[in-house]
């Protein structure tokens, strides 16, 4: 697509929307948001007042009325094979937030779609830009730490929901597909995928200790990786207070590296000769950023046609992780993770 400039319609006006806008606005200066979709009029116009953008609350509408060259898909789970499809119908260039959808088989029909519609693709997923992830990367490959024996990614949220309030519609497997694994687990899995290459098999257990999320708010897994690695993946959604936690660890035969301070991120390094461990990087300008970095990206994938850091079928592995999760919690026993 020729042109210095990608008009963007946000489809969906709810918190992950929030997000992407602070990274157009600060970020990815390259997209002029016109048009914004939600199907309460409420968001929808606050949403237009916040970015200029024309209003609509149907995405029909905004296809047939609405002045824009792409779309970022921002709905729940189980509207994502049906927005992409119209989208791809309608000649749009799509970037549809993580997942890819509520199961596999619709994702791996959006990714179809994907491959024959004239039209850009890219699947947002914000944990693929995180600094600090890459500089531990980038250590690893360099010896820093010796071997890898072994790795930890630990993910936990607080709800934010007020209890007498409906349940939003993540806690809808109906809606969401499952639950914590799926959603905010997902940006964990896919850090440790950069980390340690793709997983094999996972063996896991569940639990719900937000008594009305319909899927698991609790998961303990070890994954295998293909390298012969182990790793183990913690995700909790809590009603209560939590300590502070590390995000990842990763241990070798000369050290260790441990990512902590959540989206502000911190890198340090434990060896021989920093048994106390060193500070590497505080991740500027941090973790917040990198969904102004999947966008600007994305705009440079149809505007330059420049190659995406991870291609949409990347984002089956953390799809299929979760449900690997699910399946080793019902059968007891190691899954498979491309093996249905």
């Amino acid at each position: 697509m020729a042109g210095s400039r990608l008009s963007l319609a946000l489809v969906g006006c709810g918190k992950i929307a929030r997000a992407h806008w602070r990274g157009i606005r600060y970020v990815a200066d390259r997209i002029d948001v016109t048009a914004v979709v939600d199907t309460n009029a409420a968001h929808a116009a606050q949403f237009a007042e916040r970015t200029g953008a024309q209003a609509f609350t149907s995405l029909e509408d905004a296809l047939a009325h609405g002045h824009f060259d792409a779309v970022d898909i921002m709905l729940p789970h189980d509207l994502h094979e049906w927005a992409a499809t119209v989208c791809f119908a309608a000649g749009k260039h799509v970037c549809l937030e993580k997942p890819l959808a509520a199961d596999i088989a619709s994702a791996e029909r959006i990714l179809e779609l994907a491959a024959a519609a004239e039209t850009c693709f890219m699947v947002a997923e914000q944990a693929q830009y995180w600094p600090d992830v890459h500089k531990a990367k980038e250590l690893m490959d360099a010896g820093a730490i010796g071997e890898i024996t072994t790795a930890r990614g630990c993910f936990y949220d607080t709800e934010e929901v007020d209890p007498g309030a409906p349940p939003p519609w993540r806690f809808s497997v109906a809606r969401s597909g499952g639950g914590i694994s799926m959603d905010g687990g997902a940006h964990w899995i896919r850090p440790l995928r950069i980390l340690l290459g793709e997983i094999e098999e996972v063996v896991a257990v569940t639990a719900q200790p937000i008594a009305r999320m319909e899927g698991e708010s609790m998961a303990h897994a070890i994954f295998r990786f293909k390298s012969g690695v182990t790793a183990t993946f913690d995700a909790l959604l809590t009603g209560g207070a939590r300590a502070p936690s590390e995000d990842f660890r990763v241990t070798g035969t000369a050290g260790e590296l441990v990512i902590e301070n959540g989206r502000e991120g911190r890198l340090k390094l434990y060896d021989e000769e920093n048994p106390n461990g060193i500070v590497i990087m505080d991740s500027f300008p941090g973790k917040l950023d990198s969904y102004g970095i999947e966008l600007q990206e994305f705009a440079d994938l149809v505007l330059d046609g420049k190659q995406l850091a991870a291609s949409p079928e990347c984002s089956l592995g953390e799809l299929r992780t979760a449900f690997a999760i699910y399946r080793s919690a019902e059968s007891g026993g190691w899954e498979k993770v491309w093996e249905d």
